[in-house]
C-alpha cells in the first residue's frame, strides 16, 4: 500500500519509465488525479505531492455521513488522515468504521498515522495563558502529526513576563516559533523583539468584553513592530501548525 499520494505517483511514473506498465494502465491508475470528484466535494490526491501532506478535512459544516464518504477516498491513496475541529461524536461514529484512528480531544482533531520525526529544527509554541492552551494544542498535534518536533511552554503571558524570561533558550534554539494569545495580545511582539527566527502569532476568542472575541488581539499583532511576524486568523491553531510545519521543512 502506498501511503502518500505524492510517493503514490511518483511510483506508477518510475513503473511506467521501467516498462513494468503500459500507458494505457499507467492512465487508469492516475486518471482521478489530481482530485476525486465525488458530488458534494472534490478530493485534492495531489496535495501531498504539492505541499508535502495530505488534504486535511475541516468538519464543522459537514454532515457525519459526508466525512466517512471523504475519508473512504482519502484512504485509498494516503494513509495519513487529519481531521480538524472533530466533536467527541464525530470520533465516536468514525471509530465504528475505521477502527484505528485517534483522537485528541483538546485540539479536537481526528488523525490516523504520524510521519516519522525528521532531523530538523524543533518548532516552539508559547501561550499567553492556560485559556489559550485548547488553540495551541492544535497546532501542536498538526505539527506533530506531521513529523515535526515540537516542545510547548504554557501560560508565559506579558502579565508575569519573568516567567518567559526563564524560556529564552528554548526561544533562541527553536527553529519556528508560533505564539498564542487572547486578550490584548502583546505576547507576539515581545517574543518577537527576542529572536531572530519567525513568528507565526495566533490571536484567540480570551478574553473580556473588549476583546471582542479575539479581534483585539488580531489588530494588536498585526500591527506588532517587531520584524519577522506573520498572522494567522481568531483561533486558527492548525493554520500557524500547518505553515510552521512548511518553514521547518
Amino acid at each position: 500500500m502506498v501511503v502518500r499520494s505524492g510517493n503514490y505517483t511518483r511510483k506508477i511514473l518510475k513503473d511506467l519509465a521501467s516498462g513494468k506498465i503500459t500507458i494505457n494502465k499507467a492512465y487508469l491508475l492516475l486518471k482521478d488525479l489530481p482530485y476525486k470528484n465525488i458530488n458534494f466535494a472534490r478530493l485534492d490526491h495531489h496535495r501531498g505531492l504539492r505541499k508535502g501532506f495530505g488534504e486535511v478535512v475541516f468538519c464543522e459544516g459537514k454532515t457525519f455521513e459526508q466525512i466517512r464518504c471523504i475519508l473512504e477516498n482519502i484512504l485509498k491513496k494516503d494513509t495519513h488522515i487529519l481531521l480538524t475541529r472533530a466533536s467527541k461524536e464525530l470520533y465516536g461514529y468514525l471509530k465504528r468504521h475505521f477502527d484505528s484512528l485517534r483522537y485528541n480531544e483538546s485540539a479536537r482533531i481526528i488523525y490516523k498515522d504520524v510521519y516519522p520525526k525528521r532531523k530538523r529544527n524543533f518548532v516552539l509554541i508559547l501561550t499567553a495563558g492556560t485559556a489559550d492552551i485548547p488553540v495551541a494544542e492544535e497546532a501542536r498535534v498538526t505539527l506533530e502529526i506531521m513529523g515535526n518536533a515540537v516542545r510547548t511552554v504554557y501560560d508565559v503571558g506579558v502579565a508575569g513576563i519573568h516567567r518567559l524570561f526563564d524560556r529564552l533558550a528554548d526561544i533562541r534554539k527553536a527553529g519556528v516559533i508560533i505564539v498564542v494569545a487572547g486578550m490584548e495580545g502583546a505576547l507576539a511582539s515581545v517574543v518577537a523583539g527576542l529572536t531572530d527566527k519567525p513568528v507565526i502569532a495566533v490571536p484567540t476568542s480570551v478574553g473580556y468584553g473588549a476583546n471582542f472575541k479575539g479581534l483585539a488581539p488580531l489588530l494588536t499583532m498585526m500591527n506588532c513592530c517587531a520584524p519577522g511576524v506573520v498572522v494567522v486568523n481568531i483561533d486558527n491553531g492548525f493554520g500557524a501548525g500547518y505553515f510552521a510545519g512548511l518553514i521547518n521543512r
